[in-house]
């Protein structure tokens, strides 16, 4: 297995984006199973350069992100990223976690700050982390991992401030120790250019800003998705949607254009990489991939 930073600094030598998918721990052992023996095989054979698994709210899923993180090394040989939040967590406790990571080979990690079960607002756990920084830091000492972080082109949706003071805070991760940036999902390029432009011009963040891209697989879906993290949907685009209604398969089709041609965008803007979040299927985002001549 690869250290993630090493994947970004040969690509971008090489001139050529890293491409990147990410999973979440489905509910059900039939779920699970899909996700295994279909839809990740059918991803692998795009070759990404790597996959991610997230976290649950909370920590719901940790046994389960590292069991797929394990299957995704052993069964398809591919690098995977393992998430990791601050919430319900002692320093003690992400130590042992971090040793379970190590043990099953992962060399790379997401660190972030993470959501409660239930919603509501972010409580810092007795003896843990009130930041993702913190956790960053924390992770870099322990030494042995790849780290990444979030950002948000649009903004966290609980920063009530706005935008230019939460990316003031992805540049106290990155000096904490991250060595690359996964973005929020967003929809329109222009906000992604404003940040990456602010962070690195104004606030001197150099490391890897990767776009977070979602291929759209149902207008409701999405709408949901986005009230749920604080992205925006365009209002031409949300006029496509709602004239979709329940039609998913209109909705898919559409995605896929909507997304080949933002990501078309991206990389003539010399992107360093576009990381998909596959909502743990396979078809559009290998059909976004073969339009962009990348799979």
């Amino acid at each position: 297995m690869h250290f993630i930073r090493d994947i970004y600094a040969a690509k971008g030598f090489a001139k050529q984006p890293v491409i990147s998918f990410e999973f979440s721990p489905p509910k059900t052992d039939e779920g699970v199973r899909n996700l295994l023996d279909k839809h990740i095989p059918a991803l692998s054979r795009a070759r990404p350069d790597f996959c991610s698994v997230t976290y649950g709210a909370g920590g719901s899923t940790r046994d389960k992100t590292l069991a797929i993180v394990d299957s995704i090394q052993r069964r398809y040989n591919l690098t995977t990223l393992a998430h990791l939040t601050c919430t319900n967590h002692t320093r003690d406790e992400v130590r042992a976690i971090l040793d379970k990571i190590r043990g099953l080979g992962c060399k790379n990690i997401l660190a972030l700050r993470g959501d409660p079960p239930g919603g509501g607002e972010f409580q810092k756990t007795p003896g843990g982390f009130e930041f993702a920084s913190d956790l960053v830091k924390f992770i870099r000492n322990e030494a042995g991992f790849s780290i990444g972080v979030a950002g948000f082109p649009e903004g966290h949706i609980a920063n009530k401030i706005g935008r230019h003071d939460d990316w003031k805070h992805l540049k106290e991760k990155v000096d904490a120790g991250a060595d690359f940036v996964l973005t929020q999902l967003f929809f329109d390029n222009a906000d992604y250019y404003e940040f990456r432009d602010h962070v690195a011009g104004k606030l001197g963040v150099f490391v890897p800003l990767v776009p977070g891209i979602v291929p759209i697989l149902s207008a409701t879906q999405i709408k949901k998705f986005t009230q749920l993290c604080g992205a925006k949907i365009p209002p031409p685009l949300r006029e496509k949607l709602d004239a979709f209604g329940d039609n998913d398969a209109a909705a898919v089709d559409f995605g896929i254009e909507y997304a080949t041609q933002q990501c078309a965008d991206l990389l003539r803007a010399g992107v360093p990489g576009l990381h998909f979040y596959t909502l743990n299927k396979s078809h559009s985002t290998v059909q976004v991939l073969k339009n962009l001549g990348l799979a």
